[in-house]
């Protein structure tokens, strides 16, 4: 997008900022998807700007499909708050510990002995990654020596849970067995962001599950909660075309994500 129709786009959270809320996805967003998640990171450059965002708008939090401490250490900026596990876990800032959603307890200990059970000898030779995400396990196939019989076992992964009465939910190169309940950036974002006197907000996000935070912030403008919504759909060559699809606005992978901070944050 032109950077002149963006800055548009941005006009009405920088008009008043102390009653804006700006949320952000964070891998393929904020830092560049990589071949092993564990290597991700944000640069510096774009957290610095995301410093500057912190200090300046009303509410600044980062939604992750990681765990909110992971997400938070990953970011490594402590007077934001954290969104993880795509919802369930909320670590507000300068809380020490995540809050899970009391809904979800009992779900994520069946949801681990599953992934436990799951993570097999075959699985592992296959190198698949499986993640622990409280309420919900991921098995990741990215890097894989042969993507196409890893992701024929965790096809097979997929159909036993549907058959155990999980849900399963796709990603980038990634399965998540969820409980069969809500869980999603849109509940996430609705919860967070409850009781809060916002005149607009922004959500920034490259996947499927971000399509969820687009309709959330979406349902709350309709509803007259926020004047203001800005969906703004990060593009890469793996994102899906929902995103482009949803969006208000789109920027090109996250160099275009570093522009749209640096413009929030200019005078």
């Amino acid at each position: 997008m032109p950077s002149a129709l963006l800055s548009e786009a941005l006009a009405p959270l920088r008009a008043d900022p102390a009653s804006a809320a700006i949320l952000l996805d964070i891998d393929g967003t904020l830092a560049p998807i990589v071949q092993h998640a564990g290597d991700a990171n944000v640069p510096e450059g774009t957290r610095h700007l995301l410093i500057a965002v912190a200090r300046r708008y009303g509410l600044v939090a980062c939604v992750s499909g990681r765990r909110a401490k992971e997400a938070r250490a990953m970011v490594s900026i402590g007077t934001i708050s954290y969104i993880g596990s795509h919802g369930a876990e909320l670590l507000r800032a300068g809380w020490t510990e995540p809050v899970l959603d009391p809904v979800l307890e009992d779900w994520a200990r069946r949801i681990q002995d599953f992934g436990r059970e799951a993570d097999t000898t075959d699985l592992r030779r296959r190198r698949v990654r499986v993640e622990d995400k409280g309420a919900i396990v991921a098995f990741h196939w990215r890097g894989a020596p042969d993507e196409d019989a890893a992701r024929a076992a965790i096809d097979a992964i997929a159909q036993r849970a549907e058959a155990a009465g999980l849900r399963t939910h796709w990603g980038r190169k990634v399965l998540e067995v969820r409980p069969p309940v809500r869980i999603d950036k849109g509940a996430g974002v609705i919860a967070f962001l409850e009781g809060a006197q916002l005149s607009a907000a922004l959500y920034v996000g490259d996947d499927t599950t971000d399509v969820d935070a687009f309709r959330a912030l979406d349902h709350l403008a309709q509803q007259g909660r926020i004047a203001h919504v800005i969906r703004v759909g990060v593009l890469s060559d793996e994102g899906p075309s929902e995103i482009a699809a949803e969006a208000d606005v789109t920027v090109e992978g996250t160099e275009g994500v570093r522009e749209l901070l640096a413009m929030l944050t200019a005078e």
